[in-house]
């Protein structure tokens, strides 16, 4: 396990792991979700967001408790109790999953950058290479990454704050609605309406930027990746209640940004627009232009500059980390395999990145929603799995519990749908 050098004290460098965790879950995808259900849905589901995030910081803070708990990697631990097939697997899956997702980190890049820019291919190209190549530069530049990425994370989070909560401010939201919408209830469109189903040829889904916002909010993958982070900082047995913290706080930044866009969307876009016409989070903020000016553009832009930069490099993190020590081949992020293969993840999203500059991957789109039905379950079954000969408190055991059961219904949902299409 690192340490040393991450061991770092006092009250900012307390927190870490959960910050970089929450850098990569509020990606482009997740600000254009919670933003299409908050003009669709105005305040109504803004405890949807409270629900998940209560969920995530439970799994997170199981996976902190397995990164210090554990003598070897969870890749070495699941190993050794199921064989290296089945950790090969996991890691596998995982970074499919997050290989064919990469890209839409690179098109979110243009798509803040396109408003300032203007049309043409090239620019795009170009800035997609650079960026490409500066993360690479990153990757195999640092002998220690984690604190530059956790220095990094905590900037761009920061940032996301500063741009989101300025469209918020500007939006002047309801108090009263806002408290109405953390009340549970469903609105009556949703009432009734929960596996998909096929209406004149197409797919009717009432719920499906319901099952999006909860699955950007609660990512197995992200708090699976915590129990890395945690061993990363240099955390011990010692460190227990300082991970728990670090969850709570890291990813209370994370529903906190989720609510902000919700709510901004709610006071400024519900009944006034379609969710429909909100194609991407740069739409979003071309919406925002006509009513705050240009100004409340260039926050969201900013934001969402934020958001696909925060995501890039360490959602590849994940899945060449976490394959790396599948394979057997180590999970420590500063060694060379986890790098080659983070590399390796990095490659192929800017590859797929420059042929959806013209088209979009739909095929590939559904084969990473196919590979998210297994993956999600496995990987949430494998924490609890993993918990199962370690003191954890009751209140994460069940919430945990209750997150595995949730993600089994995702993706019976998801299933469903793609058996439709």
């Amino acid at each position: 396990m690192t340490n040393g050098p991450h061991q770092r004290r006092g009250l900012f460098g307390s927190f870490g792991p959960a910050i970089i965790v929450a850098s990569v879950v509020l990606g482009p995808g997740s600000i254009l979700t919670s933003s299409r259900v908050g003009c669709e849905f105005g305040y109504e589901l803004l405890w949807v967001v409270v629900l998940a995030g209560v969920l995530m910081v439970a799994m997170t803070a199981l996976a902190a408790r397995i990164g210090v708990t554990l003598d070897g990697t969870p890749g070495d631990e699941i190993a050794r109790r199921a064989g290296r097939p089945f950790a090969v697997f996991v890691g596998v899956v995982l970074f499919l999953v997050v290989a064919c997702f990469q890209f839409s980190n690179n098109i979110a890049i243009v798509a803040a950058l396109e408003p300032y820019a203007g049309d043409g291919k090239a620019w795009r190209v170009i800035l997609l290479a650079v960026l490409n190549g500066a993360i690479l530069a990153v990757l195999f530049g640092f002998r220690r990454l984690y604190r530059p990425v956790e220095t990094m994370m905590k900037l761009l989070v920061g940032i996301m704050l500063l741009g989101f909560l300025g469209n918020v401010v500007m939006a002047r939201p309801s108090v009263g609605a806002i408290l109405g919408g953390l009340l549970p209830r469903l609105p009556e469109s949703l009432v009734g309406s929960f596996f998909p189903t096929r209406v004149d040829g197409e797919i009717v889904d009432p719920l499906q930027s319901v099952q999006g916002l909860i699955a950007t909010t609660f990512s197995v993958a992200g708090a699976f990746y915590t129990a890395y982070l945690v061993r990363q900082k240099g955390w011990s047995r010692a460190d227990l209640q300082r991970g728990l913290v670090d969850s709570v706080v890291g990813i209370s930044v994370l529903a906190f940004l989720t609510l902000t866009i919700m709510v901004t969307a709610a006071a400024v876009l519900h009944g006034r627009i379609a969710p429909a016409d909100l194609g991407s989070a740069a739409q979003v903020a071309a919406q925002l232009e006509p009513l705050f000016g240009e100004w409340a553009g260039l926050l969201f832009s900013l934001g969402l500059l934020a958001g696909g930069l925060s995501s890039f490099l360490v959602n590849v993190m994940i899945g060449g980390t976490v394959l790396s020590d599948g394979l057997g081949l180590g999970g420590d992020m500063d060694h060379r395999w986890p790098k080659l293969l983070t590399a390796t993840a990095l490659l192929i999203g800017f590859g797929v990145a420059l042929t959806a500059l013209d088209a979009r991957p739909v095929n590939l789109i559904v084969f990473a929603q196919a590979l998210t039905v297994l993956g999600n379950p496995v990987l949430a079954g494998v924490l609890l799995w993993l918990s199962t000969r370690m003191p954890t408190p009751r209140w994460i055991q069940v919430c945990a519990v209750l997150g595995f059961l949730l993600v089994l219904v995702l993706a019976a949902r998801t299933g469903a749908r793609l058996y439709l299409s």
